[in-house]
């Protein structure tokens, strides 16, 4: 989808819808800040590549957090820059690979208890919780185990990435904008493991190879 230049009419209709997410999360308080995005097989705004995901575009970003929605406003006012959560303030995110996030979504529904999950192309699941609590031991020695807390952040629907865009799996208005406490989640993320959810994905994934 993003392989290529984007036209100028899609990128102005782009920016529009980001700018429009930037201002409604500024407005409920989430510290959002503009990040890079795609042209071409370049990032805007710095060099990378398309493994390297967005990036804010602030060098002194961490000095901007908290930012009110006016100003917040400003910065989509020309460019379709990504958007991003900086995590570490009010909320935390907790990124896995999609077979473990599956899995995790699976045992909170059946308990009843609607999360924010972001997903992105490359099959990344991250779910936004309170901040402030470490993971669990066995959490935090997972390779694939990420928390993103104070001086990181990750990106918020709808950011344009290569080869697609990053989208809510359970919206936040879902749960009545109200972030679940990471113990609940990281209980989730064990109980998948502990049924093998992730480990009997990954050796699925083997055998298709």
């Amino acid at each position: 989808m993003l392989d290529m230049e984007w036209s100028d009419s899609w990128r102005g209709a782009f920016r529009v819808e980001l700018r429009a997410q930037a201002i409604g999360l500024a407005w409920r308080g989430w510290p959002v800040l503009p990040g890079t995005y795609p042209a071409g097989s370049q990032w805007a705004g710095r060099e990378g590549t398309e493994n390297t995901g967005p990036h804010p575009v602030h060098e002194d970003w961490q000095e901007r957090i908290g930012t009110k929605p006016e100003q917040v406003a400003s910065w989509w006012s020309g460019r379709p820059y990504s958007v991003l959560l900086a995590t570490g303030v009010s909320l935390d995110a907790i990124e896995v690979p999609g077979d473990l996030g599956r899995g995790t979504a699976r045992e909170l529904r059946s308990v009843g208890l609607p999360v924010p999950i972001i997903a992105t192309p490359d099959d990344r699941w991250t779910f936004l919780v309170g901040a402030g609590q470490p993971l669990a031991r066995s959490l935090a020695e997972h390779p694939e185990v990420i928390r993103h807390a104070e001086g990181s952040y990750v990106p918020l629907p709808p950011t344009p990435v290569q080869h697609g865009v990053v989208h809510w799996r359970v919206r936040p208005e879902v749960c009545g904008w109200q972030m679940p406490a990471s113990e609940t989640v990281q209980e989730a993320l064990l109980d998948a493991l502990a049924r093998g959810t992730f480990a009997r994905s990954a050796v699925e994934l083997v055998v298709a190879d």
